[in-house]
């Protein structure tokens, strides 16, 4: 054979075996395992935190739920400012902005042709006036992406209840998503069906939410007007995001970003996902800055402290979620100065907290790496590049990252996130740091998800290890990160018990605690808090923790409390449970008998007269507080035998945000006080109370 062309045959050989080799050592990419986000999902999560705006006729009400009957006259913000709002978002760190464009009561933010409910009618730029258009503006200006929200119920239009209504809503939702360019999230609240307006009718109207709004043809229309966005529904049908069950700002340890496409969701579901759900439904945090949604003047001193809104973060973000702040707009149409320092104080505390990360130019080595190759590799996990990730063989679910931090570092923070873009896997892990010589465990933890933060005590090593130690599928991590975030004060908290004491109880023991009783601002000069002590009448104190090694500060505690509570009696019921009613300490709750029936009555004697302008009600504080009271009679005696009704309505939107309820009346003397519960969130005869306190002239 000529030898030019054996030579030619040796190489075709070579060339083949090489390829063979290559092919053999070049495993193929993990396949996606389970459900997968979709690509507008995907944009969604990594917005990871964005604003709420709440504005409407409730602001001019001091209302949380308008009843749909309010003066659209009422309507008139001199000094409204959406680019004030953009401002102070961005700033903040967020990536976009969902404005309440319609609320329950029915009115509207944007001159919709379909009603005249609406700022066309209302006395705000003489009606040519078009909120949701300034707040798009504003978005595009600030480089922010907008959000919808459109209240499905709709206590002032006449049809609400009946097919005709769909029709009008479908009609509002395509002026909203068609005239006011990209729209990245529409909003549907849970809130469905009871008393309204309706066009002056003044009755209740129940829905069923599982079918009255026809989602499955509502939602493609919304994907027809627009393709990239995402569908928030908490009304009865499965969109791309899922609530979380609570208001409070946060979601499970453990959180799937999966549910089951059909069926009805317990709240349990909803805070926890499911591990072997049949759809992609990530977790959205929603809460808001304050107590409330809307804004309200006794709210002013109650906006989320830094340390608070970090809590969030971490509870949200920090557990596989995204966290969606809520801004209360002020009656002149601007954000108060306040939320705003909080904002950009919670901006400042999260860019702190991961300026370095230390695991950047850390060695990353695996027990584990997906057929030997680079393209799986555990350096992936610390490259800054989200598309690679380190992989393990198929059928392998444990497995242990190490990370060499070259000498002796301290930190006290471990981000982890999973390659979610072929699902969620992740079962279970442990975090552990090689301290003086020996491995100590630092947490141990489930799910991980697109992003997991975990907090622990300041730790020094020279090395940290991830282990795995319980996943679906082979684990697929993308991203790690270690730092060492600066102390964060929080401030302590202040309670009064029923015989006048006072208790201020601290979140970090090793800190002193300094308070005033005479409206100051407390210091480390002030009073220094060594035990419980007695007080009388009306009281004002304010307090915060003080770490004297760092001179640094929490946030001021400011809490008011009226009359101590040690004459007072609950009368007519034979429990000495009960009296948890008045002890002043809100996590304590007290039931009325299983045998008690709707209306159920809680009588308390007050000791003597007193001149009362309003009463307090704190539900059961349990999760998904049970028996907590939506609507109510509220009655005062001054002998116990003939009542006058001073005060009935609702406890607007108590059950996902089960805060302390104010309600004020016209001045009265009475000594004896009777709240009437008429129902509650359960629709049965459970009836509970975590504190019921008077406010006085």
């Amino acid at each position: 054979m000529n030898r030019k062309i054996i030579v030619v045959l040796l190489i075709q050989l070579s060339l083949f075996a090489s390829a063979q080799y290559q092919t053999r050592a070049q495993p193929a990419a993990p396949k996606p395992y389970g459900p997968v986000p979709s690509a507008n999902q995907m944009r969604w999560q990594q917005m990871e935190c964005y604003a709420f705006v709440h504005f409407s006729l409730n602001t001019y009400t001091d209302q949380s739920w308008g009843f749909g009957n309010e003066d659209v006259k009422l309507f008139n913000p001199g000094k409204l400012d959406c680019r004030q709002w953009a401002r102070i978002c961005k700033q903040a760190g967020m990536k976009g902005i969902i404005i309440t464009a319609k609320h329950h009561c029915g009115f509207c933010l944007w001159p919709s042709k379909y009603t005249a409910y609406s700022v066309k009618n209302a006395p705000w730029k003489n009606g040519k006036g078009d909120v949701v258009r300034e707040m798009a503006d504003a978005c595009k200006e600030y480089g922010l992406k907008l959000g919808i929200y459109l209240s499905p119920w709709d206590r002032n239009h006449p049809d609400y209840g009946k097919p005709e209504y769909i029709t009008y809503f479908r009609k509002q939702l395509t002026e909203l998503l068609t005239n006011y360019g990209p729209i990245f999230e529409v909003w549907f609240d849970g809130a469905n069906g009871g008393s309204g307006y309706y066009g002056g009718a003044n009755e209740t109207r129940k829905i069923d939410r599982t079918t009255y709004y026809d989602w499955s043809n509502t939602y493609k229309l919304i994907r027809k007007l627009q393709p990239n966005i995402v569908i928030w529904n908490d009304g009865g049908d499965r969109g791309d995001l899922r609530w979380v069950g609570t208001e409070a700002g946060y979601v499970g340890e453990t959180n799937w970003s999966l549910l089951n496409a059909t069926g009805e969701v317990p709240y349990n579901m909803l805070h926890y996902g499911l591990e072997n759900g049949d759809s992609w439904v990530a977790a959205e945090v929603n809460t808001s800055i304050r107590p409330e949604w809307f804004y309200h003047p006794g709210e002013d001193a109650k906006v989320k402290t830094v340390p608070q809104l970090m809590d969030l973060y971490y509870n949200s973000i920090g557990r596989n979620g995204t966290l969606l702040l809520n801004f209360p707009v002020m009656p002149n149409g601007l954000i108060h100065a306040n939320d705003e320092k909080a904002a950009l104080g919670f901006a400042k505390a999260v860019k702190e907290a991961f300026a370095a990360d230390l695991a950047a130019k850390a060695t990353a080595t695996a027990t584990n790496v997906r057929g030997n190759v680079k393209q799986f590799d555990a350096a992936n996990v610390t490259d800054g590049n989200k598309e690679t990730y380190w992989a393990t063989d198929d059928g392998i679910t444990t497995a242990a990252l190490s990370i060499e931090l070259g000498k002796p570092t301290t930190f006290n923070r471990f981000m982890v996130q999973e390659y979610i873009r072929l699902g969620q896997r992740v079962k279970s892990f442990t975090l552990e740091a090689f301290v003086n010589g020996n491995w100590k465990e630092l947490a141990k933890a489930t799910t991980i998800g697109y992003k997991r933060i975990l907090r622990f005590r300041s730790v020094t090593a020279t090395k940290v290890r991830l282990n795995i130690t319980g996943s679906k599928a082979c684990p697929l991590i993308t991203d790690v990160g270690i730092y060492n975030a600066p102390q964060i004060l929080a401030a302590p908290a202040v309670i009064r018990n029923q015989s006048g004491e006072i208790k201020i109880i601290p979140v970090d023991e090793e800190s002193g605690v300094y308070y005033t009783l005479d409206g100051s601002t407390p210091g480390p000069g002030s009073m220094k808090y060594t035990g419980p002590f007695k007080t009388t009448g009306k009281l004002e104190v304010k307090a915060i923790a003080f770490d004297a090694a760092t001179r640094k500060s929490s946030p001021e505690c400011h809490e008011q409390f009226d009359l101590p509570r040690n004459d007072w009696k609950i009368v007519g019921i034979d429990d000495e449970k009960a009296f948890v009613v008045l002890d002043g300490d809100p996590a304590t709750a007290w039931h009325q008998p299983k045998e008690t029936k709707l209306p159920a009555d809680l009588v308390i004697d007050l000791g003597k007269t007193e001149d009362l302008t309003g009463f307090r009600y704190y539900p059961d504080q349990s999760m998904w507080g049970p028996g907590i009271i939506t609507n109510y009679q509220f009655y005062v005696s001054t002998d116990n035998r003939e009542w006058k009704l001073v005060d009935a309505g609702e406890f607007s939107n108590i059950k996902n945000n089960p805060l302390w309820q104010t309600k004020m009346f016209t001045a009265v003397t009475a000594r004896y006080l009777k709240l009437r519960a008429l129902k509650n969130t359960e629709d049965n005869d459970n009836i509970g109370y975590g504190e019921v306190d008077v406010i006085t002239k």
